[in-house]
């Protein structure tokens, strides 16, 4: 929106032109974004305590979690709307990626918001049955990914990307769709799973939504994705915008969420923001570099499924508890510890994720 008023009164003053540069409107987006969160935070998380929408705490999870019980939750509703807003101000809205990046966001964060409203506001613990959530979020998966599938422009557009070889690409046809869903459902499922300590999940996710904005500034730009043997897709340098606006949310609710939590994103937030950075590495054609740098939560996601195999099978749990992070706070590790360390190994895989820009 403001692009667009910025476009037309460069006809009165040349200045204004900056605007059109994809850099600036990053940055401002990332300063938008994290002017809303901590502006609105306060206010949100005091309405979030009138109402009494609280934090749940399992019985028979670490005894040092008891005393969340009762912290305002469903606060990643600020995230998004932080994201939505940055980006609708500062975006191309002719670009189909930016809709595709915000309708993807919108669409799990209400599933995820209908699960948090049945078990905080109507007090049912099991939340929105798990058969109805996995078909509302197959429905919205499969949906953004025919999309995209009939809108692509370029062959490269759905073709796997494979990382650390130069110039291998697999054509994916029909099969596009497939990927597309798998990547966006389990990535939102992931973050969700890991979103158990305070800030855990946030700065991940800013961190991968940094990376996967870089890419999509190269990849969106003929001259670097011909220098670094990456796909040039054209349209999505506009992404860094929807990236931008990630981070700078990101960024403000952590303000709010960090140890000792005042807020917890809840499923709104941590279904939404999964999705959202699983529609951008498809978008990117980074579908398999988002498995590394995203590696904690893979990790967290393939803890919960051998947990539950192998006490299925041999009736014996492989970790203390699951997902791993509490496996880990059982063990006697401090809550801070464990977080700044899944940040740590986020950190890590994140450069060893951009490394494969040059690495081929």
């Amino acid at each position: 929106m403001l692009l667009w008023l910025a476009e037309y009164l460069t006809q009165f003053h040349s200045g204004f032109a900056v605007f059109q540069y994809l850099t600036l409107r990053g940055i401002l987006s990332v300063l938008t974004a994290l002017a809303i969160s901590l502006l609105v935070g306060p206010g949100m998380i005091r309405r979030l305590s009138r109402y009494q929408i609280g934090q749940t705490v399992r019985q028979d999870g670490p005894q040092t979690h008891l005393q969340k019980a009762g912290t305002p939750t469903m606060g990643g509703a600020l995230i998004l709307i932080g994201i939505a807003v940055a980006t609708l101000l500062w975006g191309q809205l002719n670009s189909r990626f930016i809709w595709a990046a915000l309708l993807t966001m919108a669409a799990f964060g209400v599933i995820g918001w209908v699960d948090d409203y049945i078990k905080l506001v109507r007090k049912d613990p099991r939340g929105l049955i798990a058969r109805w959530k996995y078909l509302w979020q197959s429905v919205a998966g499969l949906a953004i990914a025919v999309f995209l599938f009939y809108t692509a422009q370029v062959p490269e557009e759905t073709q796997l990307i494979v990382p650390f070889f130069k110039n291998v690409a697999i054509n994916l046809g029909a099969f596009y769709i497939l990927l597309t869903y798998f990547v966006i459902v389990g990535t939102s499922n992931a973050v969700n799973l890991t979103d158990g300590l305070d800030g855990l999940a946030i700065l991940p996710t800013v961190l991968v939504a940094g990376a996967l904005g870089l890419f999509a500034y190269l990849t969106g730009n003929v001259n670097f994705a011909t220098y670094l043997a990456i796909p040039y897709v054209p349209g999505t340098g506009e992404v860094v915008i929807f990236c931008g606006a990630i981070v700078g949310a990101g960024l403000g609710f952590l303000w709010f969420n960090t140890y000792p939590a005042q807020v917890f994103m809840g499923d709104v937030g941590a279904l939404g923001l999964g999705a959202a950075l699983g529609v951008l590495a498809v978008i990117v054609r980074q579908e398999l570099v988002l498995f590394i740098m995203g590696g904690v939560f893979v990790i967290e996601t393939v803890s919960v499924i051998l947990q539950v195999a192998s006490y299925k099978i041999t009736g014996r749990r492989i970790f203390n508890m699951a997902p791993l992070h509490h496996h880990y706070e059982l063990k006697g590790w401090p809550e801070p510890r464990v977080i700044v360390r899944f940040w740590i190994i986020t950190v890590v895989l994140v450069l060893v994720g951009l490394a494969t820009l040059k690495i081929r």
